[in-house]
């Protein structure tokens, strides 16, 4: 694995040169090998003893510095300085099509970020990233990626003392909103401007000539939010910890800690135990995405313009592409779920009506676009309901107002609902069983379901079916 490191030319305040620590008994956990394969990796040199020390951190590729980066956030908001305290960089790795990509050690020791960390990670938060964040790309929502997990032999305290682990994460880059927030309040003007102009170049290259290259790079990142988040609520995903050193400048879901996906419908869902007020409820994430890019442009305001008024200006015309795409492609996203290719005004409030009658009889989220899609009305009760079947024919009569056959809008459907999510009862069973019983079939069965989640076969309806009821809500932690 020849690795490149673009980052360290930047300027040095952006990041720390620093070496994993070593662990005692490293252990390769789970390969993707899919991933693998799809970055062009030699899948038997991973598996090798020499690698899995390399993943482990406990030997260094010839040439490369690994790095910490630095940046700041904020965290619930609440602005803060922070960094890599429990994850190092290892280098870049460029595909046979020239993309390029990070590979980074999550869990591999203590870094000047730390903050009096361990710079450790648990092997069930690591397993849980791995399983989330393949689902994710899975459903087709921007995401990092798991290429390894490597068990350290090593324990690590948290709540109770827990198997320690490392995550090997793939990443377009990790470049944060966090990491302008870093530039602009203890950098310079030309550290801000060398930070954009090497984002642009990573991420949203063009050979057309750019103005102003700070505006040209929030338009960019606002448009790709607006997709991602829209993804995010048309399947369910609750992030649970949107805070800005957790918006990628790529579009990537990053950081999979108290992240889950909903069952019951309900714009007031949330499962991450740190967030009490609720900021980043299921509701919310489209107004907290916006807020985060309040955040970023407010970084960028020293090289928009000159004139800091002029720049506000500027960057708030900016900042409305996001409300602009974010509803269309949540609505194009809500009528692709629906089985109707064409734009009419009266959409909005077809899927409002809809919506709000699932979030009313407490219907599961998925299942019901589900049954809609494949006729299966009697397993969803409130379908049985006067409301509903007088929605239904609304939604009958818009669908054959199309030009297309029902057939095809089936078939538009079968693309746009998931008939299965990595429901949070099947992933806290498949952790348990690979962490304290030493099963991972459990881990792979889900694994391989959450492959294909819009094929719907019967083997799937297991993975459909919700929770037993319990009187203590799910909660998710953050694994730090």
């Amino acid at each position: 694995m020849k690795l490149e490191n673009t980052y360290i030319d930047l300027p040095d305040l952006f990041y720390t040169v620093v070496s994993p620590t070593p662990v005692s008994e490293p252990q390769l956990v789970k390969l993707n090998r899919t991933l693998a394969k799809e970055l062009g990796l030699n899948i038997e040199e991973l598996e090798s003893v020499e690698s899995i020390n390399i993943l482990a951190g406990n030997s260094v590729l010839e040439g490369i510095k690994p790095i910490a980066q630095a940046y700041a956030g904020h965290q619930f908001g609440h602005f803060t300085k922070l960094g890599d305290g429990r994850a190092i960089l290892l280098g870049e790795w460029v595909t046979g099509d020239r993309n390029r990509v990070d590979i980074q050690l999550k869990g591999s020791g203590p870094t000047p970020y730390s903050r009096r960390g361990d710079g450790r990670a648990a092997l069930g938060p690591m397993l849980r990233e791995y399983i989330i964040s393949e689902a994710m790309h899975a459903l087709g929502i921007p995401t990092t990626r798991s290429l390894a997990v490597v068990a350290t032999g090593e324990w690590v305290r948290r709540q109770a003392q827990e198997k320690g682990a490392i995550l090997v994460r793939v990443a377009k880059s990790h470049l944060r909103v966090g990491t302008f927030q870093y530039a602009a309040a203890w950098g310079s003007k030309d550290d801000l401007e060398a930070l954009t102009e090497y984002a642009i170049h990573r991420h949203y290259p063009t050979q057309e000539t750019v103005e102003n290259k700070a505006l040209y790079l929030l338009e960019q990142v606002a448009r790709q939010q607006a997709d991602t988040v829209a993804k995010w609520q048309l399947v369910g995903f609750i992030h649970g910890v949107m805070n800005t050193d957790n918006m990628s400048i790529s579009g990537e879901t990053i950081d999979y800690g108290p992240c889950a996906f909903m069952d019951i419908y309900d714009l007031k869902t949330v499962f991450s135990s740190i967030d009490q007020e609720g900021r980043y409820a299921y509701g919310n994430q489209p107004r907290m995405a916006m807020w985060n890019l309040a955040r970023f442009a407010e970084s960028l305001l020293p090289i928009i313009h000159t004139d800091e008024k002029e720049a506000i200006k500027l960057a708030e015309e900016k900042l409305r592409v996001f409300d602009k795409f974010y509803k269309r492609y949540w609505l194009e996203g809500m009528r692709s779920k629906l089985g109707l290719f064409h734009e009419q005004e009266e959409d909005p409030t077809l899927i409002k009506d809809l919506l709000e009658m699932m979030e009313k009889e407490k219907a599961d989220y998925t299942n019901t676009f589900v049954a809609l899609t494949y006729g299966e009305l009697e397993a969803i009760p409130f379908c049985q309901t006067e409301v509903f079947l007088e929605w239904n024919k609304r939604w009958k009569v818009r669908q054959a107002q199309q030009n297309e056959t029902q057939e095809e809008a089936c078939d538009l459907m079968q693309r746009s609902n998931p008939v299965v999510i990595p429901r949070n009862h099947r992933v806290e069973e498949a952790i348990d069983q690979a962490v304290n019983e030493g099963n991972e079939q459990v881990m792979e069965q889900l694994l391989e379901v959450l492959s294909n989640p819009y094929r719907y076969e019967e083997r799937q309806r297991a993975y459909m079916t919700l929770p037993a009821p319990s009187s203590c809500p799910y909660k998710t932690f953050c694994g730090t």
